[in-house]
């Protein structure tokens, strides 16, 4: 399906108050970049480089353009549709911060409460250490652990309480809050903090204070929450030349905070336009400044792929997202992946526009999507980062023999 047109549903009414006025992309500029991004999602299915996708633009607050392409499972044919619940994998950071964010203000902690203060089995090999990490450090990835300490743990069937317990045997690359190495494990931590101060589930407090408020209908965690939606994409490996459904892993449902989210495109588009300012009753706009702010260098995102190492000026990572300098425009961002399914989300603060993506497979060629839009907003040289024109002539190339 496929939308040019404003979608009024997915758009709440914002509770009056100041709202600083972004700059306006010229509408020529956004049309011929909405009708450029509906080709390349029509480029994409044709190519069969990904088994399903579904996304969505938004403008100064308004859905312009959603499309979804492909099988939410190949074996039954069940197609995507915007109501189709993924997984969003490493996007739920920005649910914990956000979280953290409103019960900062409500007076729960603060985002220099230590750790250890509130969790008293948390050691780190340090004991200095211990004692200085902050909630803030926690969520800026400031913990001095190595990058992703224990992923290859928890994929192996390790429990989330035995690995937080064992981060005292890791050594530090750093002192707490004076680098950057990106955790899962550790970034999870604040759902215990949550729990302590608030005597509620984690997972509950983000579905009070966030997914009902924004009328995020099909958003949960868990994989029975998964499994039991009316629609949701299953995994899927590419093998032998086509596309196989696969059973979803329950590891990373183990840390909620770092990667337990399930949303739809229809959900993540609500999420979106809140983190776009548009919702101050839920999000104020004084904690959405807080959480986009930049805190630690983050260099290895200016090497990762050949778009990053072409338009990235410099890369930051704030509170559960990650700040790029963009051909000198700020572009907040954050991708995720799990076996089987990946997912991005970015808008320009500047200019009011947005973009969110779901796939149900490992695959790459999706990613390349972002860079391709976000060029042509910004009225940048077209590059095919996706390698979508070649793909389609080799498609066209197989089906003439």
């Amino acid at each position: 399906m496929l939308q040019l047109s404003l979608l009024p549903a997915a758009t709440a009414t914002p509770a009056p108050g100041p709202v600083s006025k972004p700059a306006a992309l010229p509408p020529t500029r956004v049309k011929a970049a909405l009708a450029d991004y509906a080709r390349w999602v029509t480029l994409l299915d044709k190519s069969g480089r990904v088994s399903g996708f579904a996304t969505a633009v938004v403008v100064n607050g308004n859905v312009v353009f959603e499309d979804s392409i492909g099988k939410a499972d190949v074996g039954s044919g069940a197609p995507v549709t915007p109501d189709t619940v993924f997984r969003v994998a490493s996007l739920s950071k920005a649910f914990a911060s956000a979280l953290a964010g409103l019960l900062v203000r409500d007076g729960n902690f603060t985002w220099d409460t230590r750790i250890a203060e509130v969790l008293p089995f948390f050691k780190l090999k340090d004991d200095a250490a211990t004692s200085r990490l902050s909630v803030r450090d926690l969520l800026s990835q400031r913990t001095g652990l190595p990058h992703n300490t224990y992923d290859r743990r928890l994929e192996s069937n390790t429990s989330y309480e035995e690995l937080v317990r064992e981060l005292d045997q890791i050594d530090l690359t750093c002192e707490v809050g004076e680098c950057y190495g990106y955790q899962n494990i550790a970034f999870s931590l604040l759902g215990d903090v949550v729990y302590a101060r608030t005597g509620d589930f984690y997972d509950h407090q983000v579905a009070k204070r966030l997914f009902h408020p924004l009328g995020m209908k099909s958003a949960s965690y868990g994989l029975t929450a998964l499994e039991d939606s009316p629609s949701w994409a299953r995994p899927h490996r590419h093998r032998g030349g086509h596309f196989v459904a696969l059973a979803p892993k329950p590891n990373y449902y183990q840390i909620s905070p770092a990667a337990g989210v399930n949303a739809s495109l229809r959900d993540m588009e609500r999420w979106l336009i809140a983190q776009m300012g548009k919702r101050p009753d839920v999000l104020p706009g004084v904690l959405l400044d807080v959480l986009h702010a930049p805190v630690v260098s983050t260099p290895d995102q200016l090497r990762f792929n050949a778009w990053r190492r072409t338009r990235l000026r410099d890369a930051d990572y704030a509170l559960g997202w990650r700040v790029y300098n963009y051909a000198g425009n700020t572009l907040i961002y954050h991708a995720g992946a799990v076996e089987g399914y990946r997912a991005i989300i970015a808008f320009l603060p500047r200019f009011d526009a947005g973009v969110v993506m779901l796939w149900n497979c490992s695959c790459a060629a999706p990613s390349g999507l972002l860079p391709m839009l976000v060029d042509r907003l910004l009225g940048l040289p077209h590059v095919d980062w996706a390698d979508l024109e070649t793909s389609a002539q080799r498609v066209a190339h197989r089906r003439r023999r």
